[in-house]
């Protein structure tokens, strides 16, 4: 078990920066006009140029907490950082989940708004899955990796 955790927690190393630049959404005003593809880093991008406070936090939740919980995790697999760590790693973890509840939102608002009498579009895209998927698999890998420390 404890080998099938560090593969699973490394191979997030790897699928979330994929998720990042994945399309999480298809949006778009006319709905007989092609939808623009928009990834997290690319919403990141967008939201740095209008309020940099807001970009700093998403890009704790969205980038650094998942990379700093995976990091911990497998020195805690790895004997290299100690076990009564695996609570503070698991809280960073779960702001991840802040990203999508915004990214969630941002799709019930834009759908909601009308412009010029013109309702707007949202399609979710693959990229949302993987991300959530990611983060999911994150919280799963934490609960047993405490689970397998407590039963030694």
């Amino acid at each position: 078990m404890r080998l099938a955790l560090i593969i699973a927690n490394l191979s997030l190393l790897v699928l979330f920066p994929v998720a990042w630049f994945a399309p999480i959404l298809k949006s778009g005003l006319l709905p007989f006009l092609s939808l623009s593809e928009n990834s997290i880093v690319s919403a990141l991008q967008g939201i740095w140029k209008h309020d940099v406070y807001l970009a700093l936090l998403m890009t704790f939740f969205a980038i650094f907490a998942p990379y700093i919980k995976i990091i911990g995790l497998a020195l805690i697999h790895f004997d290299l950082l100690s076990a009564r760590l695996l609570a503070p790693l698991t809280f960073i973890g779960k702001l991840a989940m802040a990203d999508i509840f915004v990214i969630a939102l941002y799709i019930v608002l834009y759908t909601g708004i009308k412009v010029a009498g013109v309702q707007g579009r949202v399609e979710t895209a693959w990229g949302l899955y993987l991300f959530t998927g990611c983060v999911v698999a994150s919280l799963l890998i934490s609960f047993l990796t405490a689970r397998m420390l407590k039963n030694g």
